[in-house]
């Protein structure tokens, strides 16, 4: 080979591998300047500062509605812990000589064991219905096997 094809040779290879970088920096350019695109939302924002301060905006944003949350969070837990959380049913016969359990006894108590029971007495003549205050699974007054039943199930059902 002479020197002239050789120099020939050289430059064309030379050429060609300029043209593929060059053809690469074009297609990485591209793609870059779509995501600029993007992040600039095609020329709406203008600097990085607008998209920093804007972050900024949505964050505080986020902030307050975290914080909203949490608060309507707290309110629901402080809430949830007067409301019933536990029951307990006993069906009962109060009296041997009339047929079926017709009278029960029903404990309805919070998440710290207070509350009340209701007892509804079938008899002859009638039905009979009583309610009793419960303070931490204890009551001021007398309380039935079949109260204290229907509290303990209230308690257990937890």
């Amino acid at each position: 080979m002479t020197l002239t094809a050789i120099i020939f040779l050289s430059s064309g290879v030379a050429i060609l591998f300029l043209v593929f970088i060059n053809a690469f920096f074009l297609w990485y350019f591209y793609k870059t300047d779509k995501k600029v695109n993007a992040i600039f939302e095609n020329g709406k924002i203008k600097s990085f500062k607008d998209i920093l301060l804007g972050q900024k905006d949505k964050n505080k944003e986020l902030e307050e509605k975290i914080e909203k949350a949490f608060l309507k969070i707290k309110n629901l837990d402080d809430i949830s812990k007067i409301t019933i959380q536990k029951t307990g049913i006993v069906r009962f016969n109060p009296f041997n000589n009339m047929g079926g359990n017709q009278s029960f006894v029903i404990a309805l108590l919070d998440g710290k064991n207070n509350g009340f029971v209701v007892s509804s007495l079938f008899v002859k003549e009638g039905n009979r219905v009583y309610a009793k205050s419960i303070k931490a699974g204890k009551s001021d007054h007398a309380l039935s096997t079949e109260e204290l039943e229907a509290i303990d199930n209230a308690i257990k059902s937890k």
